[in-house]
């Protein structure tokens, strides 16, 4: 097996990764999304009200969002006590409580949303890849994400994907290179194409999408990195497998396009490196997640 993208290596399932560095940002402009001037309901509560929420999942998950969880309410009311009911990447069944907050209830009433928000978000993604990694287990192949994501949550998501032992392919058109179809016929031919890398003195692996075994040996012979299958058969996959053997410097392989949870591990077999896909971050099912509040007696 190769090094993944960028060396940028898998997590074990039950590995956290360090949150991203824009966390503090991404929770300081949601809230501002949502709370704008102020709460106009939550100032209905009397301002000593205390209060407590559980939050529990309607369904089977992988936890994931607990920093921006915490980060929203931190930044609403420090004093707030939040109590953890299962690590970041467990696998939770319907109905268990996730986490308790305690503490001013209009700080609670105001951040329940956009702390949600994340958590159902962030669990949504992390579930997603975790069914992915596990179709392939075994197989010594690894999923990778893309660059479909949702608009503003890209390092939140790809967080996710690596809580669930997924692979980060690369962050954005700054930190690796993918030539892709519209690339090649503007710089002329693959060739053409790796070349300008290599005079701009590319210091990245340089990936080259193809569609087809033709355009994978030309891929092959200039010298690619690594190389994205798109929507290659079954038969074309392993074709490509075995090409890439015979040369002494194999190439990276990633399989691409149309992969589904009932393929993937068939795609997995033929012995390609990664596989990729975009649903696990954009097809989003957020995770159906209920708060529920209880005031304190007041003394």
């Amino acid at each position: 097996m190769h090094d993944g993208p960028d060396a940028r290596t898998p997590l074990l399932k039950g590995s956290v990764p360090a949150p991203p560095d824009d966390l503090a940002e991404l929770v300081r402009r949601a809230l501002a999304e949502d709370v704008g001037s102020g709460d106009l309901t939550a100032a209905l509560v009397p301002a000593d009200a205390q209060a407590s929420a559980q939050v529990l999942t309607r369904e089977p998950a992988v936890l994931c969002g607990r920093p921006w969880f915490e980060a929203v309410f931190r930044a609403l009311e420090p004093t707030l006590r939040i109590e953890w009911f299962a690590a970041e990447g467990a696998e939770v069944r319907a109905n268990d409580v996730l986490v308790r907050v305690s503490g001013p209830a209009r700080a609670i009433l105001t951040g329940e949303r956009t702390a949600l928000n994340f958590l159902q978000t962030l669990s949504g993604t992390a579930t997603a890849a975790r069914r992915f990694v596990d179709a392939v287990a075994g197989t010594g192949c690894r999923i990778l994400d893309t660059r479909k994501t949702l608009p503003g949550l890209r390092t939140a998501q790809k967080y996710a994907v690596a809580v669930a032992g997924a692979t980060n392919h690369r962050q954005g058109l700054f930190d690796a290179i993918l030539i892709k179809e519209n690339h090649i016929l503007a710089a002329g031919s693959i060739a053409a194409a790796l070349n300008a890398a290599r005079q701009r003195g590319a210091r990245v692996k340089v990936e080259v999408e193809v569609e087809s075994l033709a355009e994978f040996e030309a891929a092959l012979t200039a010298g690619a990195d690594m190389a994205l299958l798109d929507e290659f058969s079954h038969a074309d996959l392993v074709a490509a497998v075995h090409l890439n053997r015979a040369r002494g410097r194999p190439m990276i392989l990633e399989a691409s396009g149309g992969i589904t949870l009932e393929t993937v591990r068939d795609v997995a077999l033929t012995g390609v490196d990664f596989i990729s896909t975009g649903s696990i971050t954009k097809h989003l099912h957020a995770i159906d997640l209920s708060m529920r509040f209880t005031l304190a007696d007041r003394k």
